[in-house]
């Protein structure tokens, strides 16, 4: 996974890109016809029922577009709100409210969307020692938000990139030769790179989880697109030799039953690439 400061890297770089997109050389709607000096107050209204995520976002584009801004908040991320709630309220230069609302409701409804799928998930996989997590699937040049969100949620994150863990598909498995192949000459790499990441493999049947088992030094297999019967048998056929993921068009319907087979973890792209947004409105007051 990436560090802390690649992460805050990452949410800084969209935020400046998200203001360069939206004001270029100026907010003319405001500059026309609300002086530099007019000051105001807004509030963050919830207009929906969900998990609030992107609050802690929201000061930070606050303080990006105008660090004299004051922010008070009542309502936290990951937090249950309904129809009413009042999340935070934002003071400051009428002009710098403005030009940072459009990217604050953006982000805010997507990422609160995010979290409460995520948050349903989650809920639905209680009493089992399964873990939700997300995948690649994300919106391009937004990815941190995205997966921001779904730690909001109560999920857990896949790799956030193709840099920072090994995963073996079966395309990278049938370029380089088969699963043998794939698994030695990527130790080779890591080792000629001075590289420490993790490995993870997918498996198409059982025949590929047993030849993955030959190999050492596997992370997590993927058990990909694999019926409920096929998959208790992979888990009791790697056993505790490494980590266990299920993944392959698994919903709300299924998660359950997967989760029961007994795997460590539940991948689902639908946690960022199939959400409908949380309907929120940054009002004056």
């Amino acid at each position: 996974m990436i560090s802390e400061a690649q992460f805050n890297k990452e949410i800084d770089l969209i935020i400046a890109n998200a203001i360069r997109e939206d004001v270029g050389d100026g907010d003319h709607s405001s500059l026309a016809c609300i002086p530099k000096t007019v000051t105001g107050k807004a509030k963050l209204l919830v207009k929906d029922e969900g998990i609030l995520a992107g609050v802690e976002f929201a000061k930070k584009v606050f303080n990006y577009v105008d660090p004299e801004m004051m922010i008070d908040v009542r309502i936290k991320d990951g937090a249950s709100v309904k129809y009413g709630d009042v999340a935070f309220y934002v003071s400051g230069s009428s002009q710098s409210i403005l030009k940072a609302e459009r990217l604050v409701l953006n982000a805010m409804q997507r990422m609160s969307a995010i979290a409460t799928k995520t948050n349903h998930f989650v809920k639905l996989l209680e009493g089992t020692d399964t873990k939700i997590l997300d995948t690649r699937k994300t919106t391009p040049g937004i990815r941190a938000l995205e997966k921001w969100a779904v730690k909001i949620g109560g999920g857990e994150n896949h790799r956030f990139a193709l840099y920072d863990m090994i995963m073996l598909k079966d395309n990278h498995i049938d370029f380089a030769g088969g699963i043998t192949k794939a698994i030695e000459k990527t130790k080779k790499y890591l080792l000629d790179n001075n590289l420490d990441l993790k490995i993870i493999v997918e498996a198409r049947d059982l025949e590929e989880i047993k030849e993955i088992l030959k190999t050492p030094g596997v992370y997590r297999i993927l058990i990909d697109n694999f019926n409920y019967e096929d998959t208790r048998k992979a888990v009791e056929l790697i056993g505790d030799t490494c980590l266990t993921e299920s993944s392959g068009g698994i919903n709300e319907k299924t998660v359950r039953k997967y989760a029961e087979c007994g795997v460590n973890y539940i991948s689902s792209g639908a946690l960022t690439h199939s959400v409908h947004n949380l309907d929120l409105s940054l009002k004056a007051v």
